[in-house]
C-alpha cells in the first residue's frame, strides 16, 4: 500500500509552528544546530554533567534553553501553561515524570506517591486524557530481570517483588477509577518479560470494558508481534481488553551489545528496514482488531504517520476514533502532531517534566538519540528554516 497517495499535511509550517514566538523559533533552530554536530553532543553532555556534579550555577542557563524546548516544567503546575496551550489546539498531554535511574525502596515509594498526584492532577483536566510510568520506576531493574530468567527468589526478593506488585496495582486501580490511562513504558528486552507479566495481570484486572491500562510493544524486537498476537488470543478467550502503545524502541546498541557479551541471538530485527516493517505490521494488526485493542502509536516517522491516516480512512475508522492515538515527544516533530491536531486526529504530547538536574539523563539521551537518528535532526532544521523564512526572521 503506498501511503503517498494521502495529502502531504506535514509540510505545513505555518500550523506546525503555531504556538513559538519568533524567539522560540530562533531557540529551536539554535538547539538542532548544536544536536545536528555530533563531537559537540558529546562535549556538551561531558561539560554538562561535569558542571551539575560540581554544583556550577548552570540550571538557569539548561533551564532556559534545552530544558524549556524539551520539558513542560519542573512540577505539575509549572507543566499547566504550556499543556493548556497545546490543548487550545487540539494537542494532548502526557504528563511524564522524567527522573531516572533510581534506587532502593524510598524512590520507588516516592516515583509512586508522584505518580498518584499527577492522576489526581489530571483527572479533571480534558488535556490530559494519559498518565505515563516506567516499571523500573516502581521496582528494581535487577529484580525484574531475576523473574524473567526463571530464577528462585529469597523470601526478602519475594517480599520486595509484592511491594512492586502493590505500586502497579495501587496506580492501575487509581486510574480505572479516575476513568484515566496509563501508559506504562517499555524498557530493556532482559527486565521485560517480568514487567509484561504484571501489566498482563493488570490488563485481565482493569481493562474488562474498555483499554486503561496500557503496555509498550518495542518494534526493534522481531518477538513483538507473535508477543501480541498471543496476548490477543488471551483476551479475547478471557475476555478483557488490550492497550498498548507501540514504538520502535530505544536501547538498540545496549540490546546489541549485551546479547553480544553473553553469546545468545539478539532479539532486535536485523535491519532499520525490518523494523519498519515489523512496526507497520503491528499497527495494521491492531487497527484492524479495534474492537478488542487500543492503539496509542508513538511515532516521529512521518511514512508511518501517513500509513496509519491512510489505514484508518481505507476502513472508515473515523478520524477521531477515541480507540486511536498518534503520540509525540514534546519539543519534537511539531510538524506531525499539530497537523494532525488540525485534521481531528487524536494526538498527544509526551511532555517530561522534574527538577532540572534530575531530568539532565532524560535530556541528555534525548540529544545522543537525535543525533544517532539519521535524518530527525535534519528534518527539524529544515521545517524550522522554512518557518523563519515564511515569517521572514
Amino acid at each position: 500500500m503506498n501511503s503517498l497517495n494521502m495529502e502531504r499535511i506535514f509540510e505545513n509550517t505555518a500550523t506546525a509552528f503555531q504556538l513559538k514566538t519568533d524567539s522560540q523559533l530562533e531557540r529551536a533552530y539554535f538547539l538542532f544546530k548544536m544536536i545536528a554536530n555530533e563531537p559537540l553532543v558529546r562535549i556538551g553532555t561531558a561539560m554538562t554533567n561535569f558542571a551539575i556534579k560540581a554544583h556550577l550555577p548552570v540550571e538557569g542557563l539548561i533551564r532556559a534553553t534545552v530544558f524549556d524546548h524539551f520539558c513542560g516544567g519542573v512540577n505539575e503546575e509549572d507543566c499547566l501553561p504550556v499543556v493548556d496551550k497545546m490543548y487550545e489546539k487540539g494537542v494532548c498531554s502526557v504528563l511524564d515524570y522524567s527522573v531516572e535511574g533510581q534506587e532502593g525502596d524510598d524512590p520507588f515509594d516516592s516515583a509512586l506517591e508522584t505518580i498518584l498526584k499527577i492522576l489526581d492532577f489530571v483527572k479533571e483536566k480534558d488535556a490530559i486524557p494519559f498518565a505515563v510510568f516506567k516499571p523500573t520506576g516502581f521496582g528494581r531493574f535487577a529484580l525484574y530481570q531475576k523473574i524473567g530468567e526463571g530464577k528462585k527468589l529469597t523470601v526478602d526478593e519475594s517480599q520486595e517483588w509484592q511491594r512492586v506488585i502493590n505500586r502497579f496495582d495501587m496506580v492501575c486501580k487509581k486510574a480505572y477509577d479516575l476513568d484515566v490511562s496509563l501508559l506504562i513504558d517499555g524498557e530493556e528486552s532482559w527486565m521485560q518479560d517480568a514487567a509484561d507479566q504484571v501489566v498482563e495481570d493488570l490488563m485481565r484486572k482493569y481493562n474488562k470494558k474498555k483499554a486503561v491500562v496500557f503496555n509498550t510493544l518495542q518494534m526493534y524486537r522481531w518477538d513483538r508481534l507473535d508477543y501480541l498476537k498471543k496476548l490477543h488470543r488471551k483476551a479475547i478467550t478471557e475476555d478483557f481488553k488490550i492497550g498498548m502503545k507501540v514504538v520502535r524502541g530505544a536501547y538498540m546498541e545496549k540490546e546489541n551489545e549485551r546479547a553480544k557479551e553473553f553469546r545468545y541471538p539478539t532479539p532486535i530485527c536485523a535491519s532499520k528496514k525490518a523494523t519498519d516493517k515489523n512496526f507497520d505490521a503491528a499497527v495494521e494488526y491492531m487497527l484492524g482488531n479495534l474492537e478488542v485493542i487500543s492503539l496509542f502509536v508513538g511515532t516521529h516517522n512521518e511514512d508511518s504517520s501517513y500509513r496509519l491516516m491512510e489505514l484508518m480512512k481505507n476502513a472508515n475508522i473515523a478520524n477521531e476514533d477515541s480507540r486511536v492515538w498518534f503520540g509525540q515527544l514534546f519539543g519534537m516533530s511539531d510538524h506531525i502532531s499539530f497537523n494532525l491536531a488540525e485534521h481531528g486526529y487524536n494526538v498527544a504530547k509526551y511532555l517530561p517534566f522534574g527538577p532540572v538536574k534530575d531530568v539532565m539523563p532524560y535530556l541528555i539521551r534525548r540529544a545522543e538519540e537525535n543525533t544517532s537518528v539519521a535524518g530527525q535532526t535534519t528534518r527539524e532544521l529544515d521545517l524550522l528554516k522554512r518557518e523563519k523564512k515564511r515569517r521572514k526572521i
